[in-house]
C-alpha cells in the first residue's frame, strides 16, 4: 500500500519488512534441510548464507519497535500484551508440533518421556519455538530495565553480543546474542521510523545506499574465514553486530520502498507479514512432509527446485489454513481466545491474527 495517513504507512512497511523476513526464515529451514537430505545444494543456498547475518536481527528489531507503547502500564496489563499472549502460542503449538514428532520424541520410551519433553520445554525453548519464547523473556527483561539509561542498556545488550557467549542452553546463546537488536528496536523506534519516512522521501538515494549494503554484505556473508568456530568474516564477532544491525535497517529501508512502490509484490509481502506468526508457527509441518514426498519420488533432482517447491507450500499451506478456521473454534491455532487474556483486549476490528508488534494490530490489544 502507498500513500495513506502516518499510521497507515508505518503499519505498511512493518508489515512488509516482517513478511521478507519470515519468507527468509521458511526459505532457511526449507533450502538447508532439502539440500541435506538430497546431499547437495542448489541456487537458494547462497541467498540462505547471504541473508544469515541481518535474517533473525531484523525479526527482533521490528519486534521491539512498539514495546515502548506498553512498558509503563501496569504489570497485569503489561503481562498480559507481552508475555500471555506469546505464551498462549508456545504452548499450544509446542504440544501440536511434538505429539506430531511424537515417534521421534519419546523413541520408543512411553508417555513418560513425552511428559518429560513437555517439562523441559518449559525452561529450554524448543525447536523453532525458541523466537516466540525469547519475545516474552525479551519484553519482561525490557520492563525490568526501564529504568536503566538508554545508552547503557543498549551498550550492555552489545556487549553481550559481542561476547559471543556459546552455551548448551538455546534460551541463553540466544538471549546474548540477540537482545540487543529488540532492545535497539525498543530505544530506536523513533529513528527507525523517521528512517523509513526519509526513505520514502528519498527513493534514488535509498537505492545507492541498499545496493553498496548489498555488495558488502554478499562479500562478508560469503566469503570464508580463517578463524575457528566462524565459517565467515560475517560471523565474526563485532562484524556479526555490525551486519545484523545494518541489515535489518536494510530491510526496513527496502520494506519502506517498497510500500512506496506498491505493486503486487508489497502487497503479497505485507499479506504475509499480517500473518508472519500464522506461517511461523505452522510451516515445519508441511515443509518436512513435502520435503519427503518430494525427495522419495525423485521426480526433481535439481535441489535449487525442490527447495523452491518446499518454500511455497511450507507458506501457503498455513495461510490456507488459517483462512479455513478462521471464524471457528479452530481459529484458536492462530488467536489467543478472549477467555484466556488476563486484561480485557479491545474490540477486534478483524480477525487478523499477528505477532502483537504492529500498530494497534487488530488481533492484539493496542501497544502491545
Amino acid at each position: 500500500m502507498a500513500g495513506g495517513d502516518e499510521a497507515d504507512g508505518r503499519r505498511a512497511w512493518v508489515d512488509i519488512a516482517k513478511g521478507t523476513c519470515i519468507l527468509l526464515v521458511v526459505m532457511m529451514h526449507a533450502v538447508l534441510g532439502t539440500g541435506e537430505a538430497m546431499g547437495g545444494e542448489g541456487f537458494l543456498h547462497p541467498v540462505v548464507a547471504f541473508a544469515k547475518p541481518f535474517r533473525i536481527p531484523d525479526f527482533f528489531l521490528l519486534s521491539g519497535l512498539f514495546v515502548g507503547r506498553v512498558i509503563d502500564r501496569d504489570w497485569r496489563l503489561f503481562a498480559d500484551r507481552r508475555v500471555a499472549h506469546f505464551a498462549y502460542f508456545y504452548l499450544l503449538w509446542l504440544l501440536i508440533l511434538s505429539a506430531a514428532k511424537y515417534g521421534r520424541i519419546v523413541d520408543g520410551a512411553g508417555p513418560e518421556a513425552f511428559l518429560a519433553h513437555l517439562a523441559h520445554a518449559l525452561v529450554e525453548p524448543y525447536s523453532t519455538l525458541w523466537f516466540i519464547y525469547l519475545l516474552a523473556v525479551f519484553s519482561v527483561v525490557t520492563k525490568l530495565l526501564r529504568r536503566v539509561p538508554g545508552p547503557a542498556l543498549l551498550a550492555g545488550a552489545a556487549l553481550l553480543q559481542l561476547a559471543d557467549i556459546r552455551s548448551d542452553s538455546t534460551l541463553v546463546e540466544e538471549f546474548c546474542a540477540r537482545y540487543v537488536y529488540f532492545v535497539g528496536g525498543y530505544l530506536l523506534a523513533r529513528h527507525i521510523f523517521a528512517l523509513a519516512d526519509r526513505v520514502r522521501a528519498r527513493a534514488g538515494l535509498a537505492l545507492i545506499g541498499l545496493a553498496l549494503w548489498a555488495v558488502a554484505e554478499g562479500w562478508l556473508a560469503l566469503t570464508p574465514s580463517a578463524f575457528a568456530g566462524y565459517p565467515t568474516l560475517a560471523s565474526l564477532p563485532g562484524v556479526s553486530l555490525v551486519l545484523g544491525a545494518a541489515g535489518a535497517l536494510a530491510i526496513v529501508s527496502g520494506a519502506a520502498l517498497l510500500d512506496r512502490a506498491g505493486g503486487p509484490v508489497a502487497e503479497a509481502l505485507r499479506y504475509c507479514g499480517q500473518r508472519s506468526i500464522v506461517i511461523y508457527l505452522a510451516f515445519t509441518l508441511p515443509m518436512a512432509a513435502t520435503r519427503e514426498a518430494l525427495v522419495r519420488s525423485g521426480l526433481i533432482a535439481d535441489v535449487g527446485l525442490v527447495s523452491l517447491a518446499v518454500i511455497t507450500v511450507a507458506v501457503l499451506v498455513p495461510l490456507a489454513l488459517e483462512r479455513l478456521v478462521r471464524g471457528t473454534p479452530l481459529a484458536a491455532l492462530f488467536v489467543r481466545p478472549r477467555a484466556l487474556h488476563l486484561a480485557a483486549p479491545p474490540p477486534r476490528r478483524a480477525s487478523r491474527p499477528s505477532w502483537g508488534t504492529g500498530p494497534r494490530s487488530p488481533a492484539v490489544e493496542p501497544g502491545a
